[in-house]
């Protein structure tokens, strides 16, 4: 049991920062706040959905990509890590922005941009691939779906969340969580390049 929840953190933690829940708040709101406003709840459950589908198919198929293509666990660790650590270092110095004149107003931005890319995006979908070479598939889907209600309960009350909070709160939070991110990716790459070399 004790290896269990040691397995669950070690896979939780890095998922939890990928996901960056608390940084997805302010686009979430900037999407939901004019014309679909009433229907916040249902567009939540469509994103956890889309975001639970995403995720799950990757991580059917990510091993069966490995075979085929012949790559090694260390050298996606390798590449996996130099993209989470753009997207860290994207975030930390431009910020994450995300256009929304285009955007439909109707609950379909549940399933883009909410579900992917925002929930589920390259640095979920990396971190997921790198962690099933590490631990077991079970326990990587179980810290996946606990992200994932942590994401839905933060969506649910993100209005609270944010006047408690303010904006400058959560971007301070987000830039915490960031600077995180680019420590693991960091290690991954670390990792990768010393199994690769010995």
């Amino acid at each position: 049991m004790v290896e269990f929840f040691r397995e669950l953190a070690l896979t939780f933690v890095p998922l939890f920062v990928a996901m960056d829940a608390v940084g997805n708040l302010p686009i979430f709101l900037a999407l939901t706040q004019e014309g679909i406003a009433a229907h916040r709840k249902k567009t939540t459950n469509l994103a956890t959905l889309t975001a639970f589908g995403v995720g799950l198919v990757f991580i059917a198929v990510g091993k069966a990509i490995f075979s085929l293509l012949g790559i090694e666990v260390a050298d996606f660790l390798t590449a996996g890590g130099i993209i989470l650590l753009i997207v860290a270092i994207r975030y930390l110095v431009m910020g994450k922005t995300l256009e929304t004149k285009d955007l439909s107003a109707s609950q379909m931005i549940g399933v883009v941009p909410l579900g992917t890319p925002l929930v589920v995006g390259p640095a979920v979908l990396a971190a997921l691939l790198l962690l099933m070479g590490q631990h077991h598939v079970a326990i990587v889907i179980c810290s996946f779906v606990l992200n994932l209600l942590i994401q839905w309960v933060l969506f649910r009350q993100a209005n609270r969340i944010v006047a408690v909070l303010g904006n400058t709160g959560v971007a301070a939070i987000s830039k915490v969580i960031m600077l995180l991110l680019a420590a693991i990716a960091v290690k991954m790459i670390r990792e990768g390049i010393l199994t690769i070399l010995s």
